[in-house]
């Protein structure tokens, strides 16, 4: 799986190894969850986050390379080839679109993979990370501290970093798991993981991500203070920043369940407002963005420039109440609503609107062979003639996106 590159050094994707939590009970068509960890942690930082997100979706949990189950990297690698490992990794359990949380160096993942892969991401939490880490002399060195001494001889500065005020002495156990944790990571793949942030700054692309984004910072953090985290979301279009009370640089660890809450919130979609009235303003913000992230940027580019004074007020209601009330509420995950709004096109006999719901929903986390029966169970109860009239579509729309030179779909 390795891909040559121009850099300075030859790189390579590396093998991340993951655990995937199954859903608990039966929730329809449980959506995927990615959650990424920080440098010299494993997937047991998690370890109190899982159970409430469990309760509706798939969680898949990866190890950062050399650390916990992934195996020992042996070659560079950038941040954004991390990404690309994630991508394989989240095939190589089904595949689809995903909702994403990393911490520091997992957060720098997630925001590649929303530079990188935005057509896979649903949604993206970005905790106690900034577009830039630290400086590239600081990670070269922290490199050569750790080639040269080893993993242990960063536990003492890491303690420092991780945890908030009396952490340790509240939850001992917690904080001396962690830390032996980081002493038995592979040094020369936690090194290449030093370098990795060395070279990483996506600073400038940040205004050009149109995922749904959460930045969460550490009221006592020091490595990725909360300015960071600020000036993260105001740079992010529609991205908003928490801040979490009483944890330092590994909140996931510290206040799992505050993390949980939040992550929830985010995977569910956006919320109303605060109060029982939501804004018009608000309705149609939360809804161009849910637009967006369904339907592509293209689409909805065309769709606005396409406006005229006789159809400006059908568009704004419809991206009010179709996107912004309907497509919003948290009851039902994005792809039961796709399962949902194909059945009734085909119904209604919507064909129009057919093809554009059939990428929709392959954006959406379906695969090809669920529309199809989609398709056919909607024939048994409004007719083989509208079915027949919908496979044609929904063949020519796969089609369509195979001709494509760039297809996220396949």
């Amino acid at each position: 799986m390795s891909v040559p590159t121009t850099t300075l050094a030859t790189t390579s994707v590396p093998t991340l190894i993951g655990t995937v939590t199954p859903v608990r009970g039966r929730a329809p068509a449980p959506p995927l969850v990615v959650l990424g960890p920080s440098l010299g942690t494993t997937t047991s930082l998690w370890n109190g986050v899982v159970g409430p997100l469990a309760a509706t979706s798939r969680v898949l949990r990866f190890d950062l390379p050399g650390h916990g189950a992934s195996p020992a990297a042996s070659h560079p690698f950038t941040v954004a080839q991390l990404a690309d490992a994630v991508i394989a990794l989240v095939d190589s359990v089904g595949g689809g679109g995903f909702h994403y949380a990393g911490v520091s160096l997992g957060g720098a993942v997630g925001l590649e993979l929303a530079l990188r892969h935005p057509d896979r991401l649903l949604s993206l939490a970005v905790i106690c990370s900034a577009p830039k880490i630290g400086t590239p002399e600081g990670w070269h060195e922290r490199a050569a501290q750790i080639r040269g001494s080893g993993t242990p001889s960063v536990v003492v500065g890491s303690a420092e970093r991780w945890f908030a005020p009396g952490f340790l002495e509240r939850d001992p156990s917690a904080g001396s798991a962690a830390l032996n944790e980081l002493s038995a990571i592979n040094d020369e793949s936690y090194a290449l993981c030093c370098e990795a942030l060395a070279g990483y700054d996506v600073t400038d692309a940040l205004d050009g991500i149109r995922t749904r984004t959460l930045c969460v910072s550490g009221e006592f953090d020091i490595a990725t203070p909360t300015r960071l985290l600020v000036d993260l979301a105001a740079a992010i279009p529609g991205a908003r920043h928490e801040v979490i009370a009483g944890a330092a640089h590994l909140p996931a660890l510290e206040r799992p369940a505050e993390v949980a809450v939040l992550l929830q919130a985010l995977f569910a979609g956006p919320s109303p407002t605060a109060g029982s009235a939501r804004t018009a303003a608000s309705a149609y913000a939360d809804g161009m963005t849910v637009r967006r992230e369904v339907l592509g940027d293209a689409h909805v580019d065309r769709a606005t420039a396409a406006i005229t004074p006789e159809t400006a007020d059908f568009q704004d209601f419809l991206t009010r109440y179709a996107w912004g009330e309907i497509w919003t509420r948290p009851g039902l995950d994005r792809r039961t609503r796709s399962f949902l709004t194909i059945a009734a096109l085909v119904t209604g006999g919507h064909e129009g609107e057919l093809a554009m719901h059939v990428r929709a929903a392959l954006t959406n986390g379906l695969s090809r062979a669920e529309i199809s029966e989609a398709i056919l169970h909607t024939a048994i109860y409004a007719g083989v003639p509208a079915a027949n009239a919908a496979f044609t579509i929904a063949r020519d729309t796969f089609a369509g996106l195979d001709a494509e030179p760039t297809n996220p779909a396949n």
